[in-house]
């Protein structure tokens, strides 16, 4: 009989790696919530560089996230880790050394040139088998949802404690820690996962862009975090002017994100029920638009702004959690990689953007213009949306398939497209495996079957 759940290797290399990349990600959103109050002190200071020292490591991020991935297929998934961690520690020590605010900016920059994301992903799909990868996926994707709630309850206890260096000297200590788990506890792989479903491969790049449907998607998590980069500058100052002092921040923030996350669980109910995703995405884009309105028009009402956070971070939380699912439904099989690969840039594109839209908006219109240009870009999100379709459920399966030539490898996709339950099925030559896209009909037994067959 099949076992359905994680052999002791793959929980053992999901908790490992979602640790990592928790780890790293709460280092760069711990200074999100706090660098506005604390950082005043910096030679340099101004709303428009707080944006830029935020929203810095987005640019390296996005640079060289593709870069990364594909130097992880050359030179193996552990180094590229490593080096990354290495160079995310020491651009937390460049910052906390920093006395003027053009030193903390290169020392975020340099955080982000250590863009893991892609190489942790191939590095989980690497150790994992197919129909346990979704389950780790979720793992790790889940313990970045944490990092971030847990950064806006530490960031400002860290902050008052010991101050933003003492706060970027942390983030150092816990690049070391994820280098240390790395090493100590993820398994190495002694072969790898087929490149074209977990790094990104250039030549598909192109067409991951033009997808209309990918394009929505990938349009949706710039602006959402651009919003989220570009609020950051605005609402610990808003918040402080509404009178609540900055050393209790963490008492909104932390509170208000974890009710969010419950709140959200209705969305994700009903659009599972009622199989109109694109619905529940919308109705979350409206909730968020509505936080916005608010936090622009009641500035200095502190029970508004508390109630506005918890609308945020409820819209925020569904669609951060929908999109990279979306993003795998959507796009090509055997593609899984590239689409994601253009996705993380975008993201992180986006961070560095609300930075600096943020920083900009802040200098020039005050709080309430932040939250109104926010508000803009949410509703023409909305607008994108009106041309999205609601996903088909299916599920994606990478498997083995020993085949010599084009005309055996065509015969065995033609087969493999027959069997009931299969919507797609691509056989590539050159890394000898079958990539399907199947719904619940689909018999796993009958495909082997097929893959063991063709001669």
């Amino acid at each position: 009989m099949a076992n359905n759940g994680l052999s002791k290797t793959e929980k053992k290399v999901a908790f490992s790696l979602a640790s990592v990349f928790g780890l790293r990600m709460m280092g760069l959103f711990m200074i999100m919530p706090v660098f506005a109050l604390y950082g005043q002190h910096l030679e340099g200071f101004s709303p428009l560089w707080v944006g830029i020292a935020i929203g810095a490591y987005g640019l390296t991020q996005a640079l060289l996230q593709i870069p990364m991935g594909i130097l992880s297929d050359k030179y193996g998934r552990k180094p590229i880790i490593m080096a990354g961690l290495l160079l995310f520690a020491v651009g937390s020590v460049v910052a906390a050394m920093a006395d003027t605010i053009y030193g903390v900016v290169a020392g975020r920059a340099m955080q982000g040139m250590g863009a893991i994301a892609a190489a942790v992903l191939a590095l989980a799909a690497d150790l994992t088998r197919d129909e346990q990868r979704t389950k780790v996926m979720a793992i790790i994707g889940m313990c970045i949802g944490f990092s971030f709630a847990l950064s806006l309850l530490v960031g400002p206890i860290v902050a008052q404690t010991v101050g933003l260096s003492g706060l970027f000297a942390m983030t150092a200590g816990l690049a070391l820690v994820g280098m240390l788990i790395v090493q100590l506890l993820v398994p190495t792989p002694i072969s790898q996962a087929p490149k074209g479903d977990t790094v990104a491969t250039p030549a598909k790049l192109k067409a991951m862009l033009f997808d209309p449907q990918l394009f929505r998607l990938d349009a949706g998590i710039f602006i959402l975090h651009l919003v989220l980069t570009a609020v950051f500058v605005a609402l610990p100052l808003d918040l402080v002017d509404a009178g609540l002092a900055k050393e209790k921040h963490w008492m909104l923030y932390f509170p208000a994100f974890m009710g969010a996350f419950f709140l959200m669980v209705p969305l994700i109910i009903i659009g599972v029920k009622k199989k109109n995703t694109k619905a529940t995405f919308q109705v979350a884009l409206m909730i968020m638009m509505l936080a916005l309105a608010a936090m622009a028009m009641y500035a200095n009402n502190l029970v508004v702004l508390s109630i506005a956070v918890v609308l945020f971070f409820t819209g925020f939380n569904y669609l951060e959690a929908s999109l990279p699912s979306l993003i795998a439904k959507f796009c090509p099989v055997g593609d899984k990689g590239s689409a994601m690969g253009v996705y993380s840039t975008s993201q992180f594109l986006g961070a560095f953007c609300g930075g600096l839209l943020g920083g900009g908006a802040y200098q020039l219109l005050g709080a309430a213009g932040v939250f109104a240009v926010a508000f803009v870009l949410m509703a023409l999100w909305l607008v994108l949306t009106i041309g999205m379709k609601n996903p088909v459920l299916l599920k994606s399966y990478t498997l083995e398939a020993v085949v010599e030539g084009k005309a055996q490898a065509q015969a065995m996709a033609t087969e493999l497209s027959q069997l009931k339950g299969v919507a797609e099925a691509i056989v590539v030559l050159e890394e000898k495996v079958a990539y399907l896209k199947v719904d619940e009909h689909f018999d796993l037994s009958e495909a082997r079957a097929v893959l063991g067959s063709v001669n």
